[in-house]
């Protein structure tokens, strides 16, 4: 009897145990987000405070990557459970775009947000002579990391401007910071990179050194024929130097997670980032693009149910 009651007793010990290690298993968020010198980077290590602070046994952390195509990869591959996407990578992603470097379709991918609108911001010095497009015939010519969101929004637009690489006088794939350095020290003519108004890199270049930003006039990004690209002004003042609106060809930028992310985190993630908007235009000017209306608009891939449940709840999708 005494045997047998020790034995229930250890028993329950075990299964307290058990159960007590399955509620208190941690709860890890990886957020995928672009260079440190971008705009992903910021909003992204404001949305990771969030989430650390509000979500009961969350552990986060942030990685620095080539952002878009790289981003949709690795939440595939179930290496990160957030990512920040351009909306024509996420919908290249989802086909299987091999072009756009992905291998098969990534039908993991669930959707969290739209966010804020990237801008497509062709900048050169003055000295080069470069005042449009046509321009860059000839010229040294930063596009972006090899593959990257920002690369193949580089292709879109000279293939719609009627230029190719083969037109360039030398293409380099390189991210913001790296282009900017290289203008700085005349190695460089010009860099188109694709991100959110006041992007750092190319701020502390127009305070270094006389810039134009270059023109994509609105029958070029209609000739993209996507519904994705956007013709937007660059809004005049918003870096140094340019005292004048600039058109430009816009693209949303949206938060990706993967099905394999259980539905409540989704719903947390969701929830802390709408109610935080505040925090997040702190974190970087870009975020404060960000509105609740647009959350669900244009997206090119099913949203979680996390995320749905939350759009439910503040009444954005009955």
């Amino acid at each position: 009897m005494r045997m047998s009651k020790r034995f229930g007793l250890f028993a329950a010990a075990v299964a307290f145990t058990a159960s007590t290690a399955a509620v208190a298993a941690p709860t890890f968020i990886n957020v995928l987000t672009g260079g440190t010198s971008g705009v992903y980077y910021p909003i992204g290590v404001a949305l990771s405070q969030l989430y650390g602070n509000g979500i009961d046994g969350a552990r986060t952390s942030v990685q620095a990557t080539k952002a878009s195509v790289e981003n949709l990869n690795l939440l595939q591959a179930g290496r990160g459970e957030l990512a920040f996407s351009l909306g024509d990578s996420v919908d290249d992603a989802w086909k299987g775009n091999a072009d756009a470097g992905f291998k098969a379709p990534l039908n993991k991918l669930r959707a969290i947000a739209s966010i804020y609108p990237n801008y497509i911001q062709v900048v050169a010095s003055k000295e080069s002579g470069i005042k449009t497009l046509a321009d860059l015939k000839g010229k040294r010519v930063s596009v972006g990391a090899p593959k990257s969101g920002t690369e193949l929004n580089a292709r879109a637009i000279f293939k719609a401007a009627g230029l190719s690489y083969e037109d360039l006088g030398r293409v380099e794939f390189l991210p913001y910071a790296e282009s900017v350095e290289l203008i700085k020290n005349r190695q460089l003519d010009a860099t188109l990179q694709s991100s959110g108004l006041g992007m750092a890199a190319i701020r502390d270049l127009a305070a270094m050194m006389p810039t134009t930003f270059v023109e994509i006039p609105k029958d070029v990004v209609e000739k993209i024929g996507s519904p994705v690209y956007q013709a937007r002004p660059i809004p005049a003042g918003t870096y140094d130097g340019q005292d004048k609106d600039v058109m430009t060809a816009s693209i949303t930028n949206m938060l990706v997670t993967h099905e394999n992310v259980s539905e409540e985190v989704a719903y947390q993630m969701t929830k802390l980032a709408f109610e935080n908007l505040e925090r997040l235009g702190n974190a970087h000017s870009a975020a404060k693009g960000i509105t609740l209306e647009n959350a669900v608009k244009g997206l090119p891939i099913p949203l979680h149910p996390g995320a749905e449940r939350y759009y439910r709840e503040v009444g954005v999708l009955k």
